[in-house]
């Protein structure tokens, strides 16, 4: 069993930036994959991240290319999103996620736990 918890949201300004971490409990976190997904108002969960349990390899989507880098600390059992040049459409819930098999996707549904999320609010 995994236990997430998120943590670093808040309200910014555009062109700001955020950290984000999500602390993982278990002894097996250095061979989980490790993702973030984020849900804005209205609207489904879209991934955002994901990075392999090694951190040799990483994934994000379109939206956040160039912004946003994901990183991980196994020593720490922790999973880090930093967020750069945040824009308004950036508002969300972002959730921590894991998977216990180490794929590597961008399907909500193939993560096994998750956290409790943790709200980014960007004004313009």
């Amino acid at each position: 069993q995994v236990q997430l918890v998120e943590s670093g949201g808040g309200l910014v300004q555009a062109g700001g930036s955020l950290r984000l971490s999500c602390a993982a409990s278990g002894r097996t976190f250095s061979s989980y994959t490790m993702a973030w997904f984020r849900q804005a108002p209205g609207k489904e969960r879209d991934f955002v991240a994901a990075i392999t349990w090694s951190g040799g390899r990483t994934y994000y989507a379109d939206s956040v290319k160039g912004r946003f880098t994901i990183s991980r600390d196994n020593a720490k059992n922790t999973v880090y999103l930093q967020m750069n040049s945040l824009k308004p459409e950036d508002t969300a819930v972002y959730y921590c996620a894991a998977d216990a098999y180490g794929r590597v996707t961008s399907l909500e549904t193939v993560y096994d736990y998750w956290g409790q999320g943790t709200q980014v609010t960007v004004s313009s």
